[in-house]
Parts: C-alpha cells; structure tokens; sequence
C-alpha cells in the first residue's frame, strides 16, 4: 500500500451484516472469530470511538487488495468462513495468539 490514509475499516452496515450472519451461523467457528477479531483489531481500539475492535485501516484495505483487488472492496460471506476454517486448522483459535499480524498495524 502506498500509505494512503483514506483506506478506511470496515465501517458499512453491509460488511458488518455480512461478517455477522456468516459467522453466527456456525457455531464451530465461533472461537476462531474472535481469535480473529483479536488479532485484526487496530492497537487501542477502545480508546477510540465507536469503541468497536475494527481492523486497523491499513491492514484492512491491504486484506481487501490481497483478497479483491481494491481496498475498498467487502468481503463475501464464503469467503469469511473460507478464511475463518482455514485460521482453525492452522491452530489460530487462541485469541492470544497474535502471529500473523504484520508489523504493519502497529506503525502509522
């Protein structure tokens, strides 16, 4: 990414929506997504409205570009569950377990 700031989380009701039900919906993988929405999470999220564990922007809008092509894109409600199986079988259920956040998310 070129630093763009305009990138921003996944704020729409429509990402949100779909995240939500796709995830509600298995309950299997209901460990893994906070596992994820942990690791996800921008640094100090409660200190800033809406006080909600979002992604970090720049992590979420190089997620989008790896996955769709453009960091504006919303991910498909397969797509979230493909990712969710896939964190589980590589064992990153523990929501300590922090290792595949780039260093990325951490600098501004």
């Amino acid at each position: 990414m070129n630093g763009d700031r305009s990138v921003s989380a996944p704020r729409s009701s429509t990402t949100v929506r779909t995240v939500a039900s796709a995830v509600l919906a298995r309950p299997s993988l209901w460990l893994t997504a906070l596992g994820a929405v942990h690791r996800l999470a921008a640094p100090g999220w409660w200190r800033r409205r809406p006080f909600l564990p979002l992604p970090d922007a720049r992590l979420w809008g190089f997620r989008m570009v790896t996955a769709y092509g453009r960091p504006d894109a919303a991910p498909d409600a397969d797509d979230v569950v493909s990712y969710l199986e896939w964190c589980r079988s590589a064992g990153g259920t523990h929501p300590g377990h922090r290792g595949d956040r780039p260093s990325l998310a951490r600098h501004g």
